[in-house]
């Protein structure tokens, strides 16, 4: 009865039979379906939009000529990337317009399983960001490393009772899809039965790859890196998601491809995007900035940001500037530096240039089994030396800044006592990945080539997807002292050099995420990045950032796993040394 009432009410107000709750006057309307500008009052009732003409209000706000636009979302993102839990997530990207995520906890369901998505799904209650959910299809991504946590399908299905939940998140195991493994076809056949979506995850795969994707109902694409790629999803059928996070930026190269006759397929995503950027730069705002400055029409920006990620993801109430959709609404000052002076959720006002406004929150609980996640035995020097070969020559991953993609190179490492060591002033590192979950041994080794760092080490425990612990350095003894540093303060980010930490960041939810404030995270986290300096880097990317996807062996070409090396291209793991 209360809806029907609550409809009627709506009608009425519509109509003007009766005042709104809350009127925006004087402001220039972003009408995302006819990409063109209104003029006109804004009527708002119970967080709706009810009418766009001439209303009263009990409550009147003068845009002062401002734009009004529909609330941005975020079509996929891993909240634990911004080190920081979702509470504190929706304080930051707020402020930048963002008023719904689709949210991926596969992070943290890596590293404890079920009772991380759980935590993911409690932590974001009572906040103002709307945050959805997909639920983690790999865990672990690939058969080829060791995880914190395995997710069958009989795991999964529980959750999709939650209202938040929307679907099963990017599926990235290809094999197992094109294969039809059974625990993967259950997966895709309970998201489908109960009319759920389906995200893709298709790094590297070609148009006979999107044929099998096309019919498991896998809907949307976030991995593209070239217009060529993106022109084949949209032929098949997918949505585009253009990234710009953190480690991946791949905007610049897919906006070319957006035009008029496609534009709907395509809307923003930032997927890992860390806590310093997201304060610096924004979220979906930046993305919008972006592509406006390389060329898109800024209405047309808009609607991706907006209105194509609604329909993408079912979201019916969402994404316009209409009677009928719900009051979340931004007012921009001009539309090509997307500068935003205020944010309205569900017509309250929640952010004002640039600041959340303040509001009672209960105290979050934070579960003890996901503050004990770094479980390594002990790692001597020993475990981290690798024989040189007859040859000597040895296998090395090729860092591409600002992309995931990585290739497979051939070096010859310098020796020390019949072994292979770090060649900074060539640019080469030794790498290594420590199983940090079930205390099992294993120790990934390898070579990297292009981090960028000419001395010292750097360790996380952020290490996509399985979330081992990572080291890359110039010396093995800064290297030890890392992976002792990291374990000491139950996960995060350090540095070395001449054997002592000069900067960390304890990440103590899952090794993933800071309980301490934002204000302490983001202090600690700029601390990390200017101390890489120290270590002679001078790139025009996050070694941290970089490093976390290193580990990460769905995507080509050759990554480093707690197993060793594995070669994404032929599907298997691949010896260190080059044998003739």
């Amino acid at each position: 009865m209360a809806e029907k009432k609550d409809l009627i009410n709506r009608i009425h107000v519509a109509n003007k039979v009766a005042p709104a709750d809350l009127v925006i006057k004087n402001g220039k309307i972003v009408n995302v379906f006819t990409l063109e500008i209104e003029e006109g009052d804004v009527a708002i009732y119970n967080g709706m939009i009810v009418g766009i003409g001439n209303y009263e209000g009990k409550k009147e706000i003068d845009a002062k000529g401002k734009y009004v636009v529909p609330g941005l979302i975020d079509g996929h993102v891993h909240i634990e990337s911004s080190m920081v839990p979702p509470h504190k997530f929706s304080d930051i990207v707020i402020p930048h317009g963002v008023t719904t995520v689709i949210t991926d906890p596969h992070e943290i369901a890596n590293v404890t399983g079920t009772d991380g998505i759980q935590f993911m799904l409690e932590d974001s209650e009572e906040v103002p960001l709307d945050v959805l959910f997909m639920l983690p299809s790999c865990v672990p991504a690939t058969p080829f490393e060791h995880s914190g946590a395995t997710l069958t399908a009989e795991d999964l299905a529980p959750f999709y009772d939650h209202e938040r939940v929307l679907g099963l998140a990017e599926v990235m195991d290809y094999p197992s899809t094109a294969a039809g493994v059974p625990d993967m076809m259950a997966k895709l056949h309970d998201a489908l039965s109960k009319e759920k979506l389906i995200d893709g995850h298709g790094a590297g795969l070609d148009a006979e790859a999107m044929n099998v994707y096309g019919t498991a109902r896998i809907t949307t694409d976030h991995e593209c890196t070239t217009a060529e790629e993106a022109a084949e999803r949209i032929k098949k059928g997918l949505y585009v998601l253009i990234r710009e996070g953190s480690a991946a930026k791949d905007l610049q190269a897919l906006i070319p491809q957006v035009n008029v006759t496609n534009a709907r397929r395509f809307l923003f995503c930032t997927d890992d995007k860390h806590l310093d950027e997201l304060m610096a730069e924004g979220s979906i705002d930046a993305n919008i900035r972006l592509a406006v400055k390389h060329g898109l029409d800024p209405l047309l920006a808009i609607q991706l940001a907006t209105l194509n990620a609604a329909e993408c993801y079912g979201l019916k109430t969402k994404g316009a500037v209409a009677p009928g959709y719900l009051a979340d609404l931004l007012l921009v000052n001009d539309l090509d530096s997307f500068t935003i002076s205020h944010v309205f959720k569900n017509g309250k006002l929640v952010a004002e240039d640039g600041k959340t406004l303040p509001e009672d929150v209960d105290e979050r609980h934070l579960p003890e089994k996901l503050t004990h996640t770094v479980n390594t035995p002990e790692v001597t020097l020993e475990k981290l030396t690798i024989p040189a070969s007859n040859l000597g020559q040895a296998y090395a991953i090729k860092l591409q800044p600002n992309s995931l993609v990585t290739e497979k190179i051939i070096v010859e490492p310098s020796q020390y006592n019949g072994s292979f060591i770090s060649s900074p002033t060539d640019g080469l590192l030794k790498l290594a990945v420590i199983e940090r979950h079930h205390q099992t041994g294993n120790i990934g080794l390898g070579f990297i080539q292009g981090l960028g760092l000419k001395e010292g080490a750097i360790a996380l425990t952020v290490a996509h997807d399985s979330h081992n612990l990572v080291v890359a350095g110039a010396d093995d003894k800064d290297m030890l002292k890392a992976i002792n540093e990291v374990e000491k303060m139950k996960g995060g980010m350090v540095i070395v050099k001449h054997g002592e930490p000069i900067a960390s960041l304890p990440l103590t939810i899952a090794g993933l995420m800071s309980a301490s404030s934002i204000e302490e995270t983001l202090a600690k986290m700029k601390g990390v990045d200017e101390a890489l300096v120290e270590l002679g880097f001078i790139g025009d990317f996050n070694p941290f950032s970089a490093l976390s996807f290193m580990c990460l062996p769905v995507i080509p070409q050759l990554k480093l796993t707690d197993m060793g090396y594995f070669d994404c291209t032929l599907g298997t793991h691949l010896n260190i040394a080059v044998e003739k």
